[in-house]
């Protein structure tokens, strides 16, 4: 039976790649309107783990629930999601407003003024025609939380967005996500930072081998 407490759901979830196991039956559930945080080293499995959850990893085993709909099952995404996964991948010789134009006319739901705020939010010139390979990473990643928030979606799902960006750029962010939480957003992120998960996530885990395990947040 759903919990509708719960925005996302993993019953025995394993993920293999040629037989070796890279999640090991994970049994987790994010509530709805949390923010959740993942630590881990790089190969931990936390961004294979994202991967499955947004639909974009098929689970070897196991069950995918998210906003009620088994993924892979009933539908083959989330619904209402916005991502980062790895590196933001944008066309280079285009600006950042005409990747997001791009984005938006596939589903048709955003008008010019929704691209404008999303790129105000993330602190980006909404008039900038340079091309994104000239963008520094911290503006590229600026790029990809816009991506992610301009379609005002239910679910962020967001693996090391900090990246590559400065301390006020970092500090920026932590506030728009903050603010995305005050809202009634379900946010789950992975950080190589803890101050990160400290400020941002209302619960922990740490990721080692496949394996999840929640540790204690310090206020």
């Amino acid at each position: 039976m759903m919990n509708m407490d719960y925005y996302i759901e993993l019953t025995n979830v394993r993920k293999c790649f040629q037989g070796e196991d890279v999640l090991k039956e994970l049994n987790f559930c994010v509530e709805r309107g949390s923010a959740y945080g993942i630590a881990g080293n790089n190969g931990s499995g936390k961004t294979v783990l994202m991967k499955c959850i947004c639909g974009f990893l098929p689970v070897t085993q196991g069950l995918v629930r998210v906003g009620g709909k088994y993924i892979g099952r009933e539908v083959d995404f989330p619904q209402s999601l916005g991502a980062i996964i790895e590196t933001p991948g944008f066309l280079d010789h285009l600006s950042g407003r005409r990747n997001l134009q791009i984005l938006a006319d596939l589903r048709g739901r955003l008008t010019g003024r929704d691209i404008t705020v999303a790129l105000l939010r993330v602190g980006l010139n909404p008039g900038l025609t340079r091309p994104v390979a000239k963008y520094s990473l911290g503006m590229r990643q600026r790029l990809g939380i816009a991506q992610a928030i301009m379609e005002d979606p239910e679910l962020l799902i967001l693996d090391e967005p900090f990246n590559g960006l400065d301390k006020q750029g970092v500090q920026e962010m932590r506030s728009l996500l903050l603010e995305e939480k005050a809202r009634g957003k379900t946010i789950l992120l992975s950080s190589h930072n803890s101050e990160d998960l400290r400020i941002l996530c209302d619960r922990i885990f740490e990721m080692d081998a496949g394996i999840m395990k929640e540790v204690e947040k310090t206020v």
